[in-house]
């Protein structure tokens, strides 16, 4: 795992550096949750409502709604497909997002309706690791150590 400005950046990810958001492919699926930067920006997480299974999303659209005491915003999703499962633990302990935002904390699973298309222009690897550095740099945003 890559630490960028405090922060952990897995270059296994695909990332909508932008966003805050990550997609790992599973099998058939692609597992979508926030990076450790959202979690860390948006501090103790109290609310995530997602769509439900069985729904269809846009690549972009919001998958999710997250609510801190600081912030409430939309989860846009990386890929189009549908929704398969949602993380019902989070119902209960949206925390869960800060404490293990790559493990724990995903948000939802969805089937990709075109992985290959949709994963084009996401960042991934080392590049991705870098783009994410420039963008954090370029925001002046770095995480917490605490």
């Amino acid at each position: 795992m890559a630490t960028v400005n405090n922060c952990n950046i897995p270059e296994d990810l695909y990332y909508v550096v932008e966003k805050h958001v990550w997609a790992r492919p599973e099998g058939d699926l692609v597992v979508v949750g926030l990076s450790d930067v959202a979690q860390n920006m948006a501090k103790t997480i109290i609310s995530v409502s997602a769509k439900g299974a069985g729904k269809p999303i846009k690549k972009g659209r919001s998958i999710a709604t997250v609510e801190s005491g600081k912030w409430v915003g939309p989860v846009p999703c990386p890929v189009g497909g549908e929704v398969v499962e949602i993380n019902e633990a989070l119902s209960g302990t949206p925390h869960t997002i800060n404490d293990d935002p790559y493990g724990a904390g995903w948000i939802a699973k969805v089937r990709p309706a075109d992985w290959e298309a949709d994963s084009a222009d996401l960042a991934t690897g080392p590049d991705g690791v870098e783009r994410y550095r420039a963008f954090l740099d370029a925001e002046g945003i770095s995480c917490d150590t605490e």
